[in-house]
């Protein structure tokens, strides 16, 4: 077991990535945030925390995606799907996809194919903590990306949020 990120650079690094994310939209009112169920849903929560308290007089639209049915590598058991809540329109804006570990990409295959229900968008960009980059199954790149490793098939990345850090096993 070996931390990658601590408490402090834990927030350090979401701090940062709100940052990115601010410094590359001109018009907040044309971006929605969507965290992808389930563990990306705590990445875009201290995100839009960050986000909230820089910009504290935009109104930040932001919700939750379920990709359970959209997954290509699930099909043999039965699965509980989670809440998808995006009480707002997508269509013509910027959607910012938010996940805690990019791996395979396969997760982000799931949630782009899923978003195109809910409208389409102008431009989709995605918003990783911990970008895993010589695992990639399919061609999926972050755009704005916390910490990135170099790790081998057999380890596993996991974002402990009770102990607030990132450790790989």
């Amino acid at each position: 077991m070996k931390t990658i990120l601590d408490k402090q650079q834990l927030h350090l690094t979401i701090l940062r990535l709100a940052h990115q994310l601010l410094e590359n939209q001109l018009n907040l009112n044309d971006v929605a945030f969507i965290g992808i169920q389930p563990r990306g849903v705590k990445v875009g929560s201290r995100l839009m925390e960050c986000i909230r308290q820089l910009c504290p007089n935009e109104k930040l639209q932001y919700g939750i995606l379920d990709i359970t049915f959209y997954r290509d590598d699930v099909r043999d058991e039965l699965h509980v799907a989670n809440k998808t809540d995006i009480p707002f329109s997508i269509e013509g804006k910027k959607v910012i996809l938010i996940d805690d570990v990019l791996y395979t990409g396969r997760t982000i295959r799931a949630a782009l194919d899923a978003i195109q229900d809910f409208g389409r968008p102008q431009k989709v960009e995605l918003c990783v903590l911990v970008d895993r980059r010589f695992n990639r199954e399919l061609p999926i790149q972050p755009d704005y990306y916390g910490k990135a490793i170099d790790s081998i098939i057999s380890q596993k990345v996991k974002v402990e949020w009770d102990k607030e850090e990132v450790v790989l096993y």
